[in-house]
C-alpha cells in the first residue's frame, strides 16, 4: 500500500469535503523553514445560513421611520414601500406655508436613513393598492410620474402598515374640491402659492372694493393645533412681510377660524384654551366657536351656528384651509373588510400593535388604535389564575403575586390605583367592605368583581400624534430586534387566558407634554405633571424640541 504523503493527506481531504473545512496555513521561512496545516470540520447545520424573513413596510411617515431607524437586526430584510422618498417633519409644516422653515429644512431622504444601517434595505415609491391579508401579499403601483406606472406584487413573512390617514371631510360637500389640506410638504408650498396669489388678486386695478375683502379674507376650519398654528403663523406673515409689500391693502386683510366646539384647542388645559383665545381676539383673528361647516363653494362658506339654535349663515372667502379630523385610506379599508373589522375608523391592534385575526400583520400611527382588553372581560381568567391553591378565595398575599402582572396587562389597573391613592386588595376593598384586617381578607369572585367593576373606567384611546406613532414605531423595532430571543425567553407579563408568558411586554404610550404656537414669538407647552407654561418663556422649549 502507497503511503501517503502529510501533503498529499491534507490535499487529498480538501478536494473531497472542502465546503466542510476551515483552513489556516501559516508558512515560514525562519531557519531553514517551516509548515503549520490546521484544519476545522464544520458541520452541515453551522455552515447553513438562515434565511432571512421579509419584512414589508407600507409607509415613510412617523411610525415608518421611526421603526426604520430603530430595526437592527440582519436577520430581516426589509422593504419599504411608500409613495414619498423622504420623512417629512410635520409639526413644522405650518411654518413652511408662510416662510418662517424652508421645505428643505423638513424632509430627509429615506435613503439616508437606512443606508449606513446592517440591515438588508430596499424602497420602493410607490402606493398601496392592496393587501391580500389570505396570501400574504401587497398590490403596488408606482409613483413615478410616466405615461404608464408600473404595477407589481411584494410577498411578505411580517407586514408593517403605517400609512398614516387621510383627511376626514365628513362628507362635508364642497371641502375636496375647494378647500386646502395641511397634511404634506406640497400642501404647505401650494398653501403658500395660493396665499401670494390672493395678494396679488387683489392688488389688481379692475378688482372692486368689495371683491378685494372677499379675495383677502382666509377661512380655517378647525381648531386643533394645526388649525391654531396655521392662524398663528399666517398672521404673523401678514403683519410682519406681506404688509410691507402691499401697503395699500393690507387693512383688508382677515383671518377667521372655525371651530364647530366651544373652543380651540379643547385637549389642552384651560388655561392654555383661553390664552389663545384671548390672544387671537387680540390679535385681530375672528374666533367662530359652535360653528360647524355644512357647505363649501368656490366662495363661500355655509356654517351652521350650534349657539344660535342651528342658524345657517354664509361667509365670503379667499382661501379656506381645512385641518380637522382624520379619514381611513381607501385600501386600508378593504384590508379591514377581509379580517372582519368592518364599520371602524382606524385598523384594530392589540396591545403589541399586531393586528387583530391575524399573526404576522402590524399597524401603528394614524392608521390603528390599539383596543386594549377590560379587565371585567377576563376577570374569571384572573382569578383562576392567582387562585393558586384552588380554593375558590382569594388572599391578600395571592392578589399581591400577580398585580404586577395585572398592571402590566391591564394598565387602567395601575391607573385607577394611582389616581385612588390605593396600593393592595384590602385598599381595594375599603369602598365596598371599609375598613378590614390584611390578614384576614378572602374574597370570592364575586366580590373581585365588585372591588374592580370601576377600574375599566380609566380606559384612554391614544390621540393621533406624531409622538404617539413615533413612539409605537421605536416599540416595534425593540419587539423585532428581540425576536428569537423573547421566543425563548418571554419577558410579557402572564397569560392569564392561556398558559406561560406573552412574549414581550405591552406598548405604553409616555406622554412628553404637547406644544401649540401662537404667534408673535409665543407659545403654549403642556407637560407631564400638570406643568404649564404660557407666553414668550416657553418659546425656547419649542425650538429646543424641533431644532435637533
Amino acid at each position: 500500500m502507497r503511503n501517503f504523503t502529510f501533503f498529499e493527506r491534507v490535499s487529498r481531504a480538501f478536494r473531497d469535503h472542502g465546503s466542510n473545512f476551515k483552513l489556516l496555513l501559516l508558512c515560514t521561512t525562519v531557519s531553514g523553514g517551516g509548515v503549520l496545516a490546521y484544519a476545522e470540520a464544520v458541520g452541515a447545520s453551522e455552515a447553513a445560513v438562515p434565511e432571512k424573513k421579509k419584512v414589508v413596510v407600507l409607509g415613510t411617515g412617523w411610525a415608518g421611520t421611526s421603526f426604520l431607524k430603530n430595526l437592527n437586526n440582519p436577520r430581516y430584510e426589509v422593504h419599504v414601500v411608500s409613495p414619498r422618498n423622504y420623512f417629512a417633519f410635520t409639526p413644522l409644516l405650518p411654518s413652511v406655508t408662510c416662510g418662517t422653515v424652508e421645505a428643505r429644512s423638513i424632509v430627509e431622504p429615506v435613503r439616508n436613513i437606512f443606508r449606513k444601517k446592517m440591515v438588508d434595505v430596499q424602497f420602493s415609491e410607490a402606493e398601496c393598492l392592496k393587501i391580500d391579508a389570505a396570501n400574504r401579499k401587497v398590490y403596488c403601483r408606482s409613483n413615478i410620474s410616466n405615461n404608464e406606472k408600473e404595477e407589481f406584487v411584494v410577498d411578505y413573512d411580517y407586514l408593517i402598515i403605517a400609512v398614516g390617514a387621510n383627511v376626514n371631510t365628513f362628507n362635508t360637500p364642497g371641502v375636496t374640491e375647494n378647500c386646502h389640506f395641511l397634511k404634506e410638504v406640497e400642501d404647505a408650498q401650494k398653501i403658500r402659492r395660493t396665499v401670494i396669489d390672493c395678494f396679488e388678486r387683489a392688488s389688481l386695478p379692475s378688482v372692486s372694493e368689495e371683491e378685494k375683502k372677499r379675495i383677502l379674507h382666509f377661512a380655517i376650519v378647525g381648531g386643533g393645533p394645526t388649525g391654531v398654528e396655521f392662524a398663528a403663523s399666517l398672521h404673523d406673515f401678514v403683519t410682519e412681510d406681506l404688509v410691507k409689500l402691499y401697503p395699500g391693502i393690507k387693512d383688508l386683510v382677515k383671518i377667521t377660524l372655525l371651530e364647530a366646539g366651544d373652543h380651540i384647542l379643547s385637549m389642552f388645559d384651560k388655561r392654555i384654551t383661553t390664552f389663545a383665545e384671548d390672544k387671537f381676539r387680540r390679535d385681530g383673528i375672528d374666533v367662530k366657536t359652535g360653528s360647524m361647516v355644512v357647505k363649501v363653494s368656490d366662495k363661500e362658506i355655509s356654517t351652521k351656528e350650534m349657539k344660535n339654535g342651528g342658524e345657517i349663515t354664509t361667509i365670503p372667502y379667499g382661501m379656506a384651509v381645512w385641518s380637522t379630523g382624520i379619514g381611513t385610506r381607501p385600501f386600508i379599508k378593504d384590508f379591514m373588510s377581509q379580517i372582519g373589522q368592518t364599520n371602524r375608523r382606524a385598523i384594530a391592534t392589540d396591545e403589541w400593535l399586531r393586528v387583530e385575526s391575524t399573526s404576522n400583520v402590524y399597524a401603528l400611527g394614524d392608521c390603528a388604535t390599539i383596543n386594549q382588553r377590560k379587565v371585567m372581560e377576563d376577570i374569571a381568567a384572573i382569578f383562576k389564575k392567582a387562585d393558586k391553591d384552588n380554593s375558590g378565595t382569594l388572599t391578600v398575599k395571592e392578589f399581591q403575586e400577580v398585580l404586577d402582572d395585572i398592571c402590566e396587562r391591564y394598565p387602567q389597573v395601575g391607573l385607577y390605583l394611582k389616581s385612588n391613592h390605593m396600593h393592595d386588595l384590602a385598599d381595594l376593598l375599603k369602598e365596598s367592605k371599609g375598613d378590614v384586617e390584611k390578614e384576614s381578607i378572602e374574597l370570592n369572585i364575586e366580590e373581585l368583581k365588585t372591588a374592580l367593576s370601576k377600574v375599566d373606567s380609566q380606559m384612554k384611546f391614544l390621540p393621533a400624534t406624531a409622538q404617539v406613532a413615533s413612539q409605537q414605531g421605536t416599540y416595534l423595532a425593540q419587539c423585532f430586534n428581540r425576536m428569537e430571543e423573547c421566543e425563548k425567553n418571554p419577558e410579557g407579563p402572564i397569560r392569564f387566558r392561556g398558559e406561560g408568558r406573552h412574549r414581550f411586554k405591552p406598548f405604553r404610550y409616555k406622554h412628553l407634554g404637547q406644544f401649540a404656537p401662537l404667534g408673535g414669538e409665543q407659545t403654549a407647552a403642556q407637560l407631564p405633571g400638570d406643568w404649564v407654561s404660557i407666553g414668550h418663556s416657553s418659546q425656547w422649549l419649542w425650538y429646543s424640541v424641533y431644532a435637533r
